[in-house]
């Protein structure tokens, strides 16, 4: 399998011997999770069950309703909801895959327990600069996915006639939403035939598509209908877009994790909008995400002003601050980074 043979021999061989003496295994990912990283995350759980391991996959905090559908969600553990039973897998582990994330304060809390506890760790990741200390790493930014990433490691260690349905859903899910159904950071041909490969496993796409992407609750709908009809600016010098949401508003839709989900994607289906901005007000930060078309650098943008980073279009950051002044800094810098806007830009409608 062609798509199979883009890893360095001997750090496939020592994922493989870590695989073959590790019992206890426990998989995690970033903190406020998404398709990416629950998919890929799950895969592994499925896979690793199927080899007969003692596997569990321990997450930051909950993660969005609209991935419960994925099979075996149930068992996952959340550690803000079961601290101590998270800390004690982790304790007793011998193994940790750490799955779609580049650095330990991306795990909120539980970071500092994953890094300090004995097992030996091994990244698999997508995103630029890994700055964690583990065992074996596989950092490759120019993959569509993690699941993407997780699916090529399996057929490398030579598992993909072993690989269930359940295990070929998740990576599928993770990599329709890394990817909004396959219309970014998916250039690589090799991306659809991955695609094909997880749907001869009997994938049902079309309920993936309608659960982790299309689907949503009223209360949801309404948030994002205001989100913009009411609060969306356009910034036309800057060809820009920026949403912003507090925890008044919030509260009074009834916000729960996952709402708005995909709302910084909204803005770009403008013509003339080269880049959004979605800041959003959490109880501990204020959160913020941006998505590009183009080739502008977003990721400049959240690394340079809000502590993080991700991909050339698509990225995110915290603000430890108030959304009023994180807006205002997004507002005060646009102009510096109006030198990568594309030369020819459509007319703005």
């Amino acid at each position: 399998m062609s798509i199979a043979n883009n890893f360095p021999k001997g750090e496939i061989k020592e994922l493989k011997e870590l695989l073959a003496v590790s019992q206890r295994i426990v998989v995690t990912c970033h903190v406020r999770p998404d398709g990416d990283a629950i998919g890929s995350s799950m895969a592994w759980y499925h896979m690793l069950q199927g080899m007969g391991k003692d596997v569990s996959v321990v997450i930051p905090d909950r993660a969005p309703r609209s991935l419960m559908f994925l099979p075996g969600s149930r068992d996952m553990v959340v550690f803000t909801q079961h601290d101590l039973w998270s800390r004690r897998l982790l304790r007793d582990a011998e193994l940790v895959l750490m799955c779609d994330f580049n650095t330990s304060s991306r795990q909120g809390n539980l970071g500092d327990i994953v890094s300090e506890c004995n097992a030996r760790k091994v990244l698999i990741d997508h995103h630029k600069h890994p700055d964690i200390n583990c065992d074996v790493v596989f950092s490759y930014p120019e993959m569509s996915s993690a699941s993407e990433l997780s699916f090529r490691l399996m057929a490398a260690l030579g598992l993909y006639l072993d690989m269930n349905l359940d295990c070929a859903t998740c990576l599928l899910t993770g990599m329709v939403t890394d990817t909004q159904n396959f219309t970014v950071n998916c250039d690589n041909h090799e991306t659809y035939e991955i695609m094909l490969r997880l749907l001869e496993k009997g994938v049902d796409k079309s309920r993936i598509i309608r659960e982790a992407v299309k689907s949503t609750t009223y209360s949801a709908l309404k948030l994002n209908s205001y989100a913009i009809g009411e609060k969306l600016e356009i910034f036309e010098r800057h060809k820009a877009a920026v949403i912003t949401l507090d925890a008044g508003e919030l509260k009074r839709f009834g916000y729960e994790k996952g709402d708005t989900e995909g709302l910084v994607n909204e803005p770009l289906r403008i013509r003339g909008i080269v880049y959004s901005a979605f800041l959003r007000e959490d109880a501990d930060c204020v959160k913020v995400s941006m998505r590009s078309v183009d080739g502008f650098p977003v990721d400049k943008i959240c690394r340079d002003h809000f502590g993080g980073g991700g991909h050339l279009m698509a990225a995110g950051g915290e603000f430890y601050g108030s959304i009023k002044d994180a807006y205002d800094i997004l507002l005060n810098h646009m102009g510096d980074y109006d030198k990568y806007l594309p030369k020819n830009i459509s007319k703005q409608d």
